[in-house]
């Protein structure tokens, strides 16, 4: 089956995987995913904790502040398994993006607790900082300095698990650059709002009223919003395309053995030249899916920027694509099964569909390609 090719001298990927597979076996992502829908898309905090002492929480967070120490290649590992394993628990925003975010920060006795509580699984710490669709009330997140303080105004969207979160990283404009502060969940002045996802999960908007922000929770400062996200939106854009990846592979050897076992005209259904050619072009779009992401992966460890920030566009956007379409074509080769809510099929194909807008549409970040290679 379609699979991430990295080589693995010392065997951590391999045990990385062999770790996702217990999980899975324990904690199956199907049935944590139904429990999620009924809870009301709450974060199964117990579930995070059992992926914290999995060292997965703290995969990106080097050694010396309590973490795995691991790059990117093994990052796309494990994503790829969580996908395969339909683990869907938000580990690209509260691990990933927030890790790369105060792995830039300056030292403080802020950023270390946030760094510890990201590790050991003691705390949900949740990046704010995008700004309100174009359709959307509310004013863009503005900040402002106020004596020794950093005052909040404004809305931030798209926040995973906010109802679960203990701590937010917002990032803001302030004046000609940017801030990054933490703001403890329940501070006075924050508002949150959450709405159902298509996966079972929660998406929530913040609202910020002359939220107060003390001095030593201001983390980090840029010379803009953007050059502050660059480099974990990367990251987490790799995590997110290893992900789809591997939905998208799981999609395919689903559909291959339920085509086995399915009868009609006296034959298994995978017999039949036309469904041959179906699986045929669901594998190819599996296999580019994951060649695209190791693509990506060694393009970010080769140090040129502009390569790096192509590739990474292309795989996400690829693999976005392949594991919507995938699973879709998935969904009807398995039939009137397919539609069921008890089929684990369509489970897939609505974490794909979440997966592929988050950090960018397809065709949003084809143009992003395309202007930034013009620019080159």
């Amino acid at each position: 089956m379609p699979q991430i090719q990295f080589d693995d001298l010392d065997g951590t990927l391999a045990m990385l995987r062999e770790s996702i597979a217990a999980f899975a076996a324990r904690q199956p992502g199907t049935v944590s995913v139904r429990a999620r829908r009924a809870a009301g898309g709450r974060l199964d905090t117990g579930l995070w904790s059992e992926m914290a002492d999995a060292g997965w929480t703290g995969l990106l967070v080097p050694e010396e502040l309590g973490g795995a120490g691991l790059g990117v290649t093994e990052q796309a590992a494990l994503s790829e398994g969580l996908g395969r394993a339909l683990i869907s628990e938000p580990i690209a925003a509260g691990c990933v993006f927030s890790a790369m975010l105060l792995a830039d920060a300056g030292q403080s006795a802020e950023r270390d607790r946030l760094l510890a509580v990201l590790v050991d699984g003691s705390g949900i710490v949740m990046p704010a900082w995008q700004n309100p669709p174009r359709h959307a009330r509310g004013e863009p997140l503005n900040a402002r300095d106020d004596g020794d303080a950093v005052i909040l105004d404004g809305n931030r969207h798209y926040v995973d698990a906010a109802s679960a979160a203990t701590d937010f990283l917002v990032v803001a404009p302030l004046g000609g650059e940017a801030v990054l502060v933490s703001v403890p969940a329940g501070s006075p002045g924050l508002k949150i709002e959450e709405r159902a996802g298509v996966d079972g999960g929660m998406v929530a908007s913040l609202s910020f009223f002359g939220c107060r922000i003390p001095a030593s929770h201001v983390l980090a400062r840029g010379v803009s919003v953007e050059a502050l996200i660059e480099k974990p939106t990367q990251y987490a854009r790799i995590a997110i395309a290893a992900e789809l990846a591997g939905i998208a592979a799981k999609a395919v050897e689903m559909t291959i053995a339920y085509t086995k076992d399915r009868v009609q005209f006296g034959k298994p259904i995978a017999s039949f030249q036309v469904v041959q050619h179906r699986l045929v072009d669901m594998w190819s779009d599996a296999e580019f899916a994951c060649a695209s992401v190791a693509n990506a992966v060694e393009r970010l460890g080769e140090g040129d920027a502009q390569a790096a920030r192509l590739a990474v566009l292309a795989a996400k956007a690829r693999c976005g694509d392949a594991a919507v379409s995938v699973c879709r074509r998935a969904v009807h080769l398995h039939g009137a099964m397919g539609f069921t809510d008890e089929h684990d099929i369509g489970l897939y194909l609505k974490r794909a569909v979440s997966l592929s807008s988050t950090l960018g549409q397809p065709e949003g970040l084809r143009r992003q390609f395309v202007e930034l290679e013009r620019a080159a």
